[in-house]
């Protein structure tokens, strides 16, 4: 939940003053994330002409074709069981903290600073966390993380199929039109191209701007659209729904 109170306060809630919104959120307690990192990935993410591009959107699962050949086998099978939901649940929450290390490790040789004051930020804000978790709740330390990697993996949930490969930018985002928990957890980022077309609408917004406009956005995203999280529970839970490779790739 502190996750996707995360993304709302990325997108401008609830203040003008985006310091006073991260101090509503700040340390995060995910622990594996700095929220700043969070914050500039997440809005590089929000080039629609570049969603799933395997190198220059930074939430794509999707890997350059040319690279998926050169990688070793036991790599290639690991990625094919994320690429369904349950390893997605299950081992995903590892994967995308490996890749993501690693992409902050490029993206510092790069010369890019940010990556140090995300960190720094994030380091020392672990201490009190920590020691709230550990003195004042009594709490194992152990037992905090584990509940803290199952947080990401109840998000992988969410971003299991936000974004396919399409032609067009405006057909790859999805709609699932849940209206149970894991909607609510959400805070109603299912109804994902809602919020990809108004990045700037409140979350208790989005379902009235759906059920309004439904038809138009079905249009715009090619019918790209779910009736529920069980519906995509029973159809990929063992099952990937995309290849590793990208399905486009080289794309003019």
């Amino acid at each position: 939940m502190q996750s996707s109170l995360q993304h709302e306060i990325i997108h401008g809630h609830p203040f003008s003053d985006q310091r006073l919104n991260a101090a509503l959120v700040f340390p995060a307690l995910i622990l594996f994330i700095p929220y700043l990192r969070f914050r500039d990935t997440h809005l590089a993410h929000h080039q629609d002409s570049c969603l799933t591009d395997p190198y220059d959107d930074p939430e794509s699962n999707f890997q350059d074709p040319m690279v998926w050949g050169r990688l070793p086998n036991a790599l290639c099978v690991l990625l094919v069981f994320n690429n369904s939901l349950f390893g997605r649940m299950l081992i995903g929450p590892l994967v995308a903290q490996v890749l993501f290390i690693l992409s902050e490790f490029r993206t510092l040789r790069a010369g890019d600073t940010r990556v140090i004051t995300g960190w720094l930020w994030h380091l020392p804000a672990l201490i009190p966390v920590f020691w709230w978790v550990v003195i004042v709740a009594d709490i194992p330390l152990w037992a905090y993380v584990i509940s803290a990697y199952i947080g990401i993996s109840i998000l992988k949930i969410r971003t299991f199929l936000e974004h396919r490969a399409h032609e067009h930018n405006c057909g790859r985002t999805v709609v699932i039109e849940d209206r149970g928990p894991l909607a609510f957890i959400f805070l109603n980022n299912n109804l994902h191209v809602v919020h990809h077309m108004h990045p700037e609408t409140p979350w208790y917004h989005l379902p009235a701007l759906y059920r309004a406009n439904r038809e138009r956005y079905l249009t715009r995203n090619d019918s790209y659209h779910y009736a529920s999280y069980g519906e995509i529970f029973r159809r990929f839970f063992f099952k990937a729904k995309d290849p590793v490779p990208h399905p486009l790739w080289p794309r003019d």
